[in-house]
């Protein structure tokens, strides 16, 4: 039988992937100043595509091993955990081998990692809520998220946020709109992005008269960059009318 891989190793193969140049660019990109929502992480220089690949290596990795990724100060080896731990999770989740169990004991990881502040980027959230939390709470009450939501942490919001882009595609908008009715005065720039992002989903993917229903309803109270996302593929008219409300 041969050995699971490890920790140790992903790390070797992102370091190999590593450009300095690109660490300099990511680390401003990211916003890892002094006072800025990364300050701290640290880079290796590894681009997105690279980092699936090398996760993709590795899709045995054991969630112990995915826990030390997790705690390192390394920006990509957090996310080629969270890719290692999205297979895992999607391979749990087939229909004729589903693994409840191991489901639910992977998003009580992934939670207790977002708690800890190891899920700490918009990237590393967008890339991870709705391939874990998303599934897992198709079929299930969403209380958590709502829980999530009044958190004042602004990782936790997000991944709120962005779990239920799984509802979305499966064409239920009713726990984003919630959502979205109570984080409205959140003038924050990432839950104003991902706010607005997944209203436009909803008028893009379910239906475009329930997004202008719920502007009607509250394009005043809205933030500017909310709405901005939320009217992207609205008509001109439309983009200007519910602009002037504000």
């Amino acid at each position: 039988m041969s050995e699971l891989p490890t920790a140790a190793q992903v790390r070797a193969a992102l370091a190999e992937q590593a450009d300095p140049a690109d660490a300099i660019h990511l680390q401003r990109f990211f916003k890892t100043g002094a006072g800025e929502y990364g300050e701290g992480d640290v880079f290796l220089g590894v681009r997105v595509p690279a980092t699936r690949k090398v996760a993709k290596q590795f899709g045995t990795l054991p969630l112990k091993q995915i826990g030390d990724l997790l705690d390192s100060p390394v920006h990509e080896e957090r996310l080629a955990a969270l890719f290692v731990l999205n297979a895992r999770f999607a391979a749990a989740s087939k229909p004729r081998t589903r693994d409840d169990a191991a489901r639910a004991e992977m998003v009580e990881f992934y939670l207790d990692a977002v708690r800890r502040g190891r899920v700490n980027n918009w990237d590393l959230v967008d890339a991870s809520a709705e391939n874990i939390v998303g599934p897992w709470l198709l079929d299930k009450d969403r209380g958590l998220l709502f829980d999530l939501a009044r958190r004042d942490s602004l990782w936790e919001r997000r991944v709120a946020l962005l779990s239920t882009f799984a509802f979305i595609k499966a064409g239920d908008p009713s726990t984003t709109l919630e959502l979205a009715s109570e984080l409205l005065d959140d003038r924050r720039d990432l839950i104003q992005k991902a706010l607005g992002w997944m209203l436009r989903e909803i008028g893009k993917r379910v239906d475009p008269a329930v997004l202008t229903g719920f502007l009607d309803a509250n394009a005043a109270r809205m933030g500017r960059t909310a709405l901005s996302y939320a009217v992207e593929h609205l008509t001109p008219e439309e983009r200007a009318a519910y602009r002037a409300m504000r």
